[in-house]
């Protein structure tokens, strides 16, 4: 089930954003994240964020800003079971276009954004991580 998100859902959010970015982007030092982890928790809330819940736990979310796709976390035990897919399909609901970025090195975040229709526009390298990332656009009436 995904709903929206709410106050009381901060902290599972956060362990899994945290958890997941540390897993994933091993090329970045984990002390980034672990730098970052305060000030993400204090921004996460402005943004429009769906959670899914899988039995009684949060187990992946999507944050949004308009139709800029911040993140899409899910947590390592519940990968490959379409709940990613199933976040991103209800970013796309109301909206006609959609774009993230994404490092290059991120190989099956690529994959999977390839795989529902998005293609990478520009190349650039993200000032705080020194790491080459992907801009990557998804349009409806592309597809």
């Amino acid at each position: 089930m995904i709903r929206k998100f709410k106050k009381c859902d901060i902290n599972d959010v956060m362990q899994i954003w945290e958890n997941e970015n540390i897993k994933t982007h091993k090329f970045i030092q984990e002390k980034y994240w672990k730098n970052n982890y305060n000030y993400v928790k204090e921004a996460l809330p402005k943004a429009e964020i769906y959670v899914y819940i899988f039995g009684e736990r949060i187990v992946g979310f999507i944050g949004l800003n308009k139709n800029y796709i911040e993140g899409i976390f899910v947590d390592e035990n519940n990968q490959g079971k379409g709940i990613g897919t199933s976040l991103l399909n209800k970013a796309k609901e109301n909206r006609n276009c959609l774009k993230l970025s994404v490092y290059k090195k991120n190989t099956n975040a690529i994959s999977f954004y390839k795989k529902n229709g998005f293609e990478i526009i520009n190349e650039n390298i993200d000032n705080n991580t020194k790491e080459i990332e992907y801009t990557m656009i998804w349009n409806k009436n592309i597809m």
